[in-house]
């Protein structure tokens, strides 16, 4: 994967005015080949993902995803001398069936159909991207090379050798990742055959809080999310996997009493259950 300049002036550039684009080709960074597999590596990519690459460079990524990985795939680069290579590259590669490259302003492009995202962009990109990535399909997989998303913390880093890295002092690489959580902020009903009762989480990114009250009882709890899936804690060391599917919570615990799949709360429609 590569680097372009543009990545390392878009902070500045996309600061004001979030369309921008650069008035001139300028070099760019190459990422090495183990940072690559590194990442793709760590968001498991596969057969049945699709990788979009945002600052694709001469499409390395991309490219040794569908050739190594089996994956599709969508290289978006704003310098159209590096998307020409890119499909070059493709071409010899014999992956140009599998994957695309477009020039193209990253913020505009569509990142629905993604089941992984990938990029090397400034902390100050990365966060003006976040709103755009939080909304994706819970369960995306999104990787950066070196530069963290605020105060949304990865769900995992790994630091790779880098001997000849020519950017900053250390001689190695971060790479993060991330899981899109789903959205559990709210009020949840359980069903009146269950005992009824309520579950109300307050959420922070892929960390929840939780209160858990029936029958006149209360119990607090912690939890995490890791795509849909809820690992969800209560006082008493009581723990439950618990699946989001919309607007239903489902036991995903196959050690519980209940078989798994059954639905446990139901998203509120008004203020109370």
């Amino acid at each position: 994967m590569k680097r372009s300049a543009f990545t390392l002036l878009a902070g500045l550039l996309f600061a004001g005015a979030p369309h921008a684009q650069p008035t001139e080709e300028v070099p760019f960074i190459t990422s090495p080949d183990n940072v690559t597999l590194e990442m793709l590596g760590l968001a498991r990519v596969g057969p049945s993902d699709h990788v979009i690459d945002l600052g694709s460079g001469d499409g390395r990524i991309v490219i040794t995803a569908a050739r190594r990985f089996g994956a599709s795939g969508l290289g978006v680069e704003i310098v159209p001398d590096l998307v020409q290579q890119s499909q070059r590259n493709a071409r010899e590669a014999g992956v140009a069936d599998r994957v695309a490259f477009r020039e193209q302003d990253l913020f505009r492009t569509d990142l629905a159909p993604a089941t992984v995202i990938t990029m090397y962009l400034l902390p100050e990109v990365n966060l003006q991207l976040r709103p755009a990535l939080l909304a994706l399909k819970p369960g995306t997989r999104v990787v950066s090379h070196d530069w963290d998303m605020g105060d949304w913390k990865p769900d995992r880093t790994t630091v790779v050798p880098v001997p000849d890295k020519k950017v900053g002092l250390e001689k190695s690489s971060k790479v993060h990742l991330w899981v899109v959580p789903a959205r559990v902020d709210g009020l949840w009903c359980a069903p009146p055959l269950l005992g009824g009762g309520s579950l109300e989480f307050t959420q922070s990114f892929q960390q929840v809080q939780g209160r858990l009250a029936r029958r006149g009882r209360v119990r607090e709890g912690t939890g995490r999310l890791d795509g849909t899936l809820l690992h969800l804690e209560t006082t008493g060391d009581r723990a439950m996997l618990l699946e989001v599917a919309g607007d239903t919570l489902r036991l995903a615990d196959t050690s519980q009493p209940l078989p798994a799949g059954t639905v446990l709360f139901t998203r509120a429609r008004s203020g109370s259950c």
